[in-house]
């Protein structure tokens, strides 16, 4: 009895199926974290971020079974046959318990528009980015992102647009930053990045690269352009601090800058 083809519901694939999204959409990754955690030692956002790293090398492992499992059982011999149908329903049961686990944690984690990292999953990376960055002396930065003129898109073109506006922002956000960097949507019009710094990604280098991506996104819409009010915090590894306290100087930071910007207007 040959194993069945995995059948794969287009709808639950990380890329969002929205009609008429622009074609530079991205599917989103799973930022995995480079240290796994004992649920049973750490705490809710250490136990996520082992979940993030755990999530392919399960399904994969599982899959290497199944592999495996096959190529032994290939054999016309009787006793290959019944084995192979006593085992089929256990090894089909584990790929799908293993893709459901997969959809779930992924699901939990993720905003279900942009397909970054929700608020829940930004903290559970986060806070492991820092452990680690302050272990090995890295200095990190804190981008507090709030999206300008969101609630006049929706006004004058409908909340549809909006949200494309909001997934042509995530696209240029990913385009500006490192596989490595954490990007979230908190929600609403606010995005939040935590970045290596390095003499190739400074301050400054990352944010005239997402100034141009934005522009970028923005030639898919020509009725308006996409901008962002940024606010950055500097994660010094010396310094003892902890995210929220970054986070409350990143948001600081953003609004004294929208705060100039609107006053100058």
């Amino acid at each position: 009895m040959p194993i069945p083809e995995l059948q794969v519901d287009k709808e639950s694939q990380d890329t969002r199926l929205i009609t008429g999204a622009p074609k530079q959409i991205s599917s989103r990754k799973i930022i995995a974290m480079s240290r796994k955690n004992s649920p049973a030692e750490n705490g809710l956002e250490e136990s996520l971020s082992s979940a993030l790293q755990a999530a392919d090398s399960e399904f994969g492992q599982i899959l290497q079974e199944v592999d495996e499992i096959s190529k032994l059982l290939k054999s016309e011999h009787p006793d290959s046959q019944t084995v192979r149908v006593a085992t089929h329903p256990a090894v089909w049961g584990a790929v799908k318990q293993a893709l459901l686990d997969r959809e779930l944690r992924y699901l939990a984690l993720t905003d279900d528009l942009t397909c970054l990292f929700n608020r829940r999953g930004f903290f559970a990376a986060a806070t492991q980015q820092l452990k680690l960055a302050q272990r090995n002396g890295q200095s990190l930065l804190l981008l507090f992102c709030d999206v300008d003129n969101l609630k006049k898109i929706n006004d004058t073109y409908g909340h549809r647009e909006g949200d494309l506006a909001l997934i042509r922002t995530a696209d240029a956000l990913e385009q500006s930053f490192r596989g490595s960097d954490v990007l979230s949507r908190l929600g609403g019009d606010e995005f939040v990045v935590l970045a290596s710094e390095t003499s190739h990604q400074t301050q400054e280098i990352i944010l005239r690269r997402l100034e141009k991506n934005l522009k970028k996104a923005s030639a898919a819409e020509p009725r308006y352009a996409l901008s962002l009010c940024v606010g950055v915090a500097r994660f010094d590894p010396k310094r003892a601090i902890t995210l929220g306290e970054l986070m409350v100087q990143a948001d600081k930071a953003m609004y004294e800058k929208k705060r100039r910007t609107q006053k100058a207007v």
